[in-house]
């Protein structure tokens, strides 16, 4: 059997940070984890799978003595700010009563969707879930990637694809995706698409280029044809 690693838990504690940050007695701890759970299922719930689909990709905890930070990183930060304030105001008193702890809220933008694993996985999951078809869904996914900035995609879907009977794996690679190599930087998510048909399972690799060589994004390229067949 293939021997797979998380390429997130591979790097953790050399190169990547841990995504929760505190340190708590032992008779604490199992509290604090799942506490920890519950506001990443109740955020992902409420700002990803339903209005306004904000698009979160990432959730860091940080733990004081008198509070719980928690970062947001998301590619619409007005939607989860909202006007004036009103709607992040009211996500920090829901997650308030949800765990009886004060919440300190923090919403930190994702400049490139393209450049994020987790936010390219959720847009093609949702292609999928519309039925779209998947090759060409992962191909266009691949290559905006590409011209984002990112130095090789693998994108990975797994289930009735088409709606066959027979389940299967399909698979699109363009550039390198060095995984044994902690240096460097490899973006990984995996979501699942729950279709009329089944669910299909959706795992995205990006290589970004090396720690501290990462490449900042680029706008995608615009053509000056016309278009068309002649063109």
């Amino acid at each position: 059997m293939g021997q797979k690693i998380h390429p997130l838990g591979f790097r953790i504690g050399i190169t990547e940070g841990w995504r929760s940050r505190w340190y708590a007695p032992k008779s604490l701890y199992g509290e604090f984890l799942v506490e920890d759970q519950r506001i990443r299922e109740f955020i992902d719930r409420r700002l990803n799978r339903q209005p306004p689909y904000a698009a979160v990709s990432r959730i860091e905890i940080e733990r004081t003595r008198n509070e719980v930070k928690v970062v947001l990183h998301t590619a619409r930060p007005g939607l989860v700010i909202g006007p004036k304030g009103a709607e992040v105001d009211k996500l920090r008193d829901a997650l308030e009563s949800l765990i009886e702890r004060k919440i300190s809220l923090n919403i930190v933008e994702v400049r490139v969707p393209d450049l994020d694993a987790q936010l390219v996985a959720d847009a093609l999951a949702e292609q999928l879930k519309k039925r779209g078809g998947f090759r060409r869904a992962m191909k266009q996914r691949a290559d905006s990637c590409i011209a984002a900035g990112a130095k090789g995609v693998k994108i990975m879907c797994a289930g009735r694809l088409g709606g066959h009977e027979m389940a299967r794996r399909e698979t699109k690679i363009l550039g390198s995706i060095p995984l044994h190599t902690l240096q460097a930087h490899v973006d990984y998510a995996m979501v699942h698409s729950f279709t009329k048909y089944g669910v299909i399972g959706v795992k995205v690799w990006l290589y970004q280029g090396r720690y501290g060589e990462e490449v900042e994004g680029v706008a995608r390229p615009r053509s000056d044809r016309p278009r068309g067949r002649r063109a």
